[in-house]
């Protein structure tokens, strides 16, 4: 059996921006995509623990260092700048290594960089 698995796990972005006028997706600063193990492109689930909105997208890799976390398209609607966000990606794994995969989860401080 195959099952869907937490893979990764971004806790505390902070919303740096919108750009309504852009196709869709999240843009997060690259250096929080390689810590997280989250590809450009790949598909996430964003949760803003503001509103308690959940919604899907897609990853564009943001400038490394930068702490960019912006809200594009339809997405740049379902949030605010400074409204605090968990991203997850997922993976497809069968079930004996889905029970022993560790989400990689990190942490993330107001200024959207590593906190652990």
């Amino acid at each position: 059996m195959q099952r869907i698995i937490c893979k990764s796990k971004l806790h505390g972005l902070h919303v740096t921006g919108k750009n309504l006028e852009y196709e869709g997706s999240i843009t997060i600063d690259e250096d929080l995509l390689l810590a997280s193990d989250i590809l450009p492109n790949e598909m996430v689930q964003v949760i803003n623990l503001n509103s308690g909105v959940r919604f899907e997208t897609y990853i564009i890799k943001g400038e490394r260092g930068s702490g960019v976390v912006y809200l594009n398209g339809g997405a740049a609607r379902l949030g605010e700048v400074g409204d605090e966000l968990i991203v997850m990606s997922s993976a497809l794994m069968d079930t004996v290594d889905a029970r022993n995969y560790t989400t990689r989860k990190i942490i993330v401080g107001p200024d959207n960089r590593v906190r652990e």
